[in-house]
């Protein structure tokens, strides 16, 4: 019998944090052992922030729900829901989430999002 061409999610890795932020990761180092990229679901409460990083890996970002800024290179863009962004390795980026809703996206990073690659900058 040869193996499945396929793994079905059903219970995602989500991962502990200390800021109220909810990330659910169906793909990637943590849930699947996977390094080519990573998949995950996040629901980032209101007034929500993280520091400034640098990560070695593509980020795409899809937003489902609310509306979510972010600082590229000095830049703000703000994403709504309905409307995704490809940030490119290399950028300095502040992932943040400044208004009075939550905040729901899926983020996708090619390779995988890994601690030892975002480069955060300490608060």
């Amino acid at each position: 019998m040869s193996e499945k061409k396929y793994f079905k999610q059903t219970k995602p890795f989500r991962v502990p944090t200390t800021d109220g932020k909810l990330i659910e990761e169906h793909f990637g180092n943590a849930s699947t052992q996977t390094g080519a990229f990573s998949v995950a679901h996040m629901v980032a409460p209101p007034h929500w922030g993280e520091p400034h990083q640098t990560p070695e890996f593509d980020e795409i970002t899809i937003v489902t729900r609310g509306k979510k800024l972010i600082e590229i290179d000095g830049e703000e863009v703000e994403v709504k829901a309905g409307e995704s962004i490809l940030i490119k390795a290399g950028a300095r980026i502040r992932y943040a989430n400044p208004y009075d809703h939550e905040t729901e996206y899926w983020s996708i990073c090619i390779p995988a999002f890994d601690i030892d690659s975002v480069h955060r900058e300490d608060s």
